[in-house]
C-alpha cells in the first residue's frame, strides 16, 4: 500500500542570519517529531517495530531529556537536568499525552533560554562530560542534528504503524 503523504511540508526558508536560520531548522525538526506522534493511540506510540527498544514514545521522552540536558543544564547551568538518563524505555504509567506535553514544555524552556543568550559565541555554563566549554552555537547545532536524526527514526516508525509519510 502506498503511503499517505499527509505530513509533508517545506523546509524553512529563513535566511536572515545565523540565529534566525539555525533556530528555524531546529524548530522544524522538533515539529517533524511532534507530527509523527500526532493522532496515534498510546498503544501505537509504544509499538516496538525494531530490534532496539526505540518507540515513538521513547523518542519523545529521549528528546525531552536532550532539550533539558543540553539547553537547560549545559547552556543554562541548571543542575536539575545534569543527571537525565536519555532513556527510551517509557514507564507504563506515563501516557503519550503526558510525554508529548512534557516535550513541548522542554522545547518552550529551551526557547526561552536561547532567546536570552547574548552571543552564540558564548561558552556554555556547565561543560558536558569531556569538560570542554562548547559554544552555544555548537550546542544548538548538536541538538538540531540529534533532533533531525530522531525525526527520521520517527518517520520510519510512523510509516510502519499506519503508512503515513512526509517530513
Amino acid at each position: 500500500m502506498a503511503g499517505l503523504e499527509s505530513q509533508r511540508e517545506p523546509v524553512p526558508r529563513n535566511d536572515e542570519g545565523e540565529r534566525d536560520t539555525t533556530l528555524a531548522f531546529l524548530t522544524f525538526a522538533r515539529h517533524c517529531v511532534l507530527k509523527k506522534v500526532d493522532g496515534l493511540t498510546d498503544d501505537q506510540l509504544r509499538q516496538r517495530l525494531v530490534v532496539s527498544d526505540t518507540t515513538l514514545l521513547g523518542l519523545v521522552q529521549h528528546l525531552a531529556d536532550g532539550e533539558r540536558y543540553w539547553f537547560g543544564h549545559v547552556v543554562g547551568g541548571d543542575p536539575r537536568w545534569a543527571g537525565v538518563d536519555f532513556s527510551m524505555m517509557v514507564p507504563d504509567h506515563r501516557t503519550g499525552a503526558e510525554l508529548v506535553a512534557d516535550y513541548r514544555a522542554a522545547i518552550a524552556e529551551s526557547d526561552r533560554l536561547l532567546a536570552g543568550v547574548g552571543s552564540w559565541d558564548d561558552r556554555v555554563a556547565a561543560p558536558p562530560d569531556d569538560e570542554r566549554r562548547w559554544s552555544v552555537r555548537w550546542v544548538v547545532a548538536h541538538m538540531t542534528g540529534e533532533t533531525t536524526r530522531h525525526a527520521g527514526h520517527a518517520d520510519i516508525l510512523r510509516e510502519h504503524i499506519d503508512q503515513v509519510t512526509g517530513r
